[in-house]
């Protein structure tokens, strides 16, 4: 796999100071601006391009906290861990990742200590958030110029449905870098107010199955509610052969989906992009076999660094892709971090 070129994401000094620059985890591009997050912070970061058709930088960093227009589920400083964004007409959607979170071992620990902190298992309800951000001149807003608000998914929630559903339940309680529940992408297709919303999960990987959900959130008294499918259930779960590899994050193109695949477990790679093709027009459970997807190309990936956590389809039709733990090499002054740009194989 070549990378065709580097493009340049400058962030100012409060998300520097925040380790934003170096915790990216996703990005969507939306004409001019570039819509990013990174999953140790509750905001969402607009950055503005050099030149539209092929950019070179993004800068004019401008930051957002959610909390400014939806309820979020835990305290206003808490992470939310945002793992995926999503444009879709006047809405930027963004979703958490849901899991659970193990401590980790801290250098100079006694082994009792180290011990101890590995069993040390938190809920995290401040993670569980999927929400639908007006947009009004490209800032997070109430409402949108039209008139449609913002909204969060009220009750119940995902975590709610899930806790008896075969194959996923059994894995809420495990943290997600542990194989347990993770969700790590979204893709919106639709009108607005008709929207069918695909989350993409690093884990669980059932015996080398990843899996995407998809539910249909609709506005209910300032909230969004999920509604029912034609079998009466409230998402439809589909099951992809990856290669044994989860879902790191998804985009949308056209009715395709983009996939970027990633180790569900703390492993460097490897990383692959898979197309899923007319993935938009299906509305019902489904298992997809791996002669159904196309694999597209294999990203890089550093030992223990440059782990690809986001991508997105720029203007020429070429994909950005970011990484979280970025490589001392993508780090070429304070503030800057290096974006890869690659180019699709069915697009050359």
């Amino acid at each position: 796999m070549n990378v065709e070129r580097t493009v340049r994401l400058c962030f100012e000094a409060g998300a520097v100071a925040a380790e934003t620059h170096v915790n990216l985890s996703a990005v969507r591009t939306d004409g001019e601006h570039l819509w990013i997050a990174g999953d140790e912070t509750a905001t969402v970061e607009r950055l503005t391009c050099d030149t539209a058709d092929r950019p070179t930088e993004y800068r004019e960093h401008v930051s957002f906290p959610l909390v400014d227009v939806v309820p979020l589920p835990g305290e206003a400083d808490e992470e939310v861990d945002i793992e995926g964004i999503s444009r879709n007409g006047p809405y930027l959607w963004v979703v958490g990742s849901h899991s659970s979170k193990r401590k980790k071992i801290k250098a100079g620990q006694s082994d009792a200590k180290a011990a101890k902190r590995l069993a040390s298992v938190s809920a995290e309800p401040s993670r569980r958030v999927l929400a639908r951000i007006a947009l009004a001149d490209d800032v997070p807003a109430g409402t949108t110029p039209e008139g449609g608000r913002s909204a969060a998914l009220g009750g119940p929630g995902l975590i709610d449905l899930l806790d008896d559903d075969e194959h996923l339940a059994p894995f809420l309680a495990i943290p997600g870098k542990d194989n347990g529940l993770d969700i790590e992408g979204i893709a919106v297709h639709g009108e607005p107010g008709a929207e069918r919303v695909f989350l993409g999960l690093r884990g669980p990987v059932l015996r080398g199955w990843a899996v995407v959900l998809q539910v249909a959130p609709r506005e209910d008294d300032d909230e969004l509610r999920l509604t029912k499918f034609a079998d009466g259930e409230r998402y439809a779960k589909h099951f992809l052969d990856l290669d044994g590899l989860g879902i790191r994050d998804l985009c949308a193109q056209g009715e395709d989906l983009l996939i970027l695949a990633g180790p569900s477990m703390d492993l460097d790679g490897p990383v692959r992009i898979y197309r899923w093709a007319g993935a938009a027009r299906i509305q019902a459970p489904d298992v997809v076999h791996r002669e159904e997807l196309h694999r597209e190309l294999d990203l890089p990936y550093g030992e223990g660094d440059d782990h690809a956590e986001g991508i997105a389809l720029l203007p020429s039709g070429e994909l950005l892709v970011v990484y979280d733990s970025p490589a001392q090499r993508r780090l070429p002054e304070p503030g800057v971090v290096l974006a890869d740009v690659v180019a699709l194989r069915s697009s050359r």
